[in-house]
């Protein structure tokens, strides 16, 4: 399998450039040449196949002979090894839990995933990998903890002061060793910015071995379409099914639309957001106009220009093809809220301000089509633990802590402040020995 620039689609590169390389030369995404369709008789005995072999046959036509056999299963092991949860809340509509991996996020496989595949990688390298991430809350935290004390990788987190959650910045800013948080006097937007303005940087280029963490990269993308097959087999149903996906950088639902090019039988989607709501406008009007990003408590969404959604419209062409199967609505904070105390007080059912997002995307679309016999699923991408200081006293009450979170809220972060200024970022990075 190649993987082409969606900037030059005659540059094609593999697997394994696309994944340490994060971005072509030109400045483009990387995308698969072609996207797999998996045999029917897969999907039709989806339920007498282990989690591991699944998850084998989805993702090996994507990397070939490029991660042998049994280091491809090892990577899919370790990246799948706690639980992924599916929990009815009333009639046919289901939150499928993503946060009960090691940072409560749903990025913990992702990451996880893509640090196997580069740590596998650097086998042949001289050089120190730098992982260079912009975080709106939970991808920094994830790739923190994946990337922990690899051998050969740096890892430089920049994430936007005072604009993520107290237990996100903390999974980010105590861990010490190989991994350095930038706290940027800004917003995610600012901190995805000076990202990109690095990567394309010749300078910095020539010093320092750069790739990214984030959904831009191929890897984290890909391994995104586990859950989407993983979610089927754990609902044992023949039923269609619909996903709801609170969507920022538009990664995750990406993965899903992979995913029901390679044939699940996906009926729809619904990019669920805040009020960032660049591309519900978009399908609205055909008018692509991100406005300056505002501040929400559903944090890890607040993001205006989506740098996943041109590898959406690579593989749907017009808005029109795309609305055929995805529709997108955006909800306030207010209304996120009320759907939280809604849910707990009727169901005793905890949701995050993401999840609640994509459950209120859910109902939306439920009212439009009426439908009695899809299998209606949101995404719950983090755990409400992580937002006790972003939503009501009322509710964080009803939250319990674990040992562990106690623990880590106590210790004591360690960042380094700068300003969004990219020459002032660039000589930092410059000035550091990342050798």
């Amino acid at each position: 399998m190649l993987y082409k620039s969606l900037k030059n689609y005659k540059y094609k590169v593999s697997f394994k450039e696309a994944v340490l390389t994060g971005q072509s030369p030109e400045k483009g995404l990387y995308f698969p040449e072609n996207i797999p369709l998996l045999e029917k008789k897969i999907i039709k005995n989806i339920s007498n196949y282990d989690v591991n072999d699944l998850i084998l046959e989805v993702i090996q036509p994507f990397i070939g002979n490029e991660i042998p056999y049994k280091e491809l299963l090892n990577i899919i092991s370790n990246t799948l090894n706690f639980k992924i949860n599916i929990n009815n809340i009333y009639n046919n509509i289901f939150s499928l839990e993503l946060f009960l991996g090691p940072t409560l996020a749903f990025k913990d496989i992702g990451v996880k995933f893509l640090s196997g595949c580069i740590k596998y990688f650097r086998k042949n390298l001289n050089k120190n990998i730098i992982i260079l991430t912009a975080t709106s809350g939970d991808t920094g935290a994830a790739v923190a903890h994946a990337f922990h004390k690899i051998d050969g990788v740096k890892v430089v987190i920049l994430y936007p002061s005072s604009k993520i959650s107290i237990l996100q910045e903390k999974q980010i800013t105590t861990l010490g060793d190989n991994i350095l948080a930038l706290e940027i006097k800004g917003n995610f937007d600012d901190c995805q910015i000076l990202v990109k303005q690095a990567f394309y940087d010749e300078q910095i280029r020539e010093k320092l071995f750069l790739t990214s963490a984030n959904s831009i990269n191929i890897a984290r993308l890909l391994s995104q379409i586990f859950y989407y097959f993983m979610c089927y087999k754990l609902l044992h149903s023949n039923n269609k099914l619909v996903f709801s996906i609170p969507s920022g950088n538009y990664g995750n639902i990406c993965a899903g639309l992979i995913a029901f090019k390679m044939g699940l039988p996906i009926k729809h989607f619904i990019a669920a957001t805040n009020i960032n709501d660049t591309i519900p406008r978009l399908l609205k009007t055909g008018i692509y106009n991100p406005y300056p990003s505002q501040e929400t408590i559903s944090n890890a969404m607040d993001i205006s220009d989506p740098s996943n959604f041109s590898r959406i419209m690579y593989m749907f062409k017009t808005i029109n093809n795309l609305k055929t199967i995805v529709s997108a609505y955006s909800f306030t904070d207010k209304e996120t809220i009320d759907i939280i105390k809604y849910i707990w007080n009727n169901y005793k059912y905890m949701m995050d301000p993401h999840g609640a997002i994509g459950f209120l995307g859910l109902i939306k679309l439920i009212k439009n089509y009426k439908n009695n016999y899809f299998n209606n699923i949101f995404l719950s991408t983090a755990a409400p633990v992580k937002f006790l200081d972003k939503i009501t006293e009322d509710l964080s009450d009803k939250i319990f802590l674990d040992k562990k979170v106690i623990k880590l809220i106590k210790k004591n972060k360690k960042s380094i402040h700068l300003s969004n200024k990219y020459e002032i970022f660039k000589n930092w990075l410059l000035s550091n020995n990342f050798l």
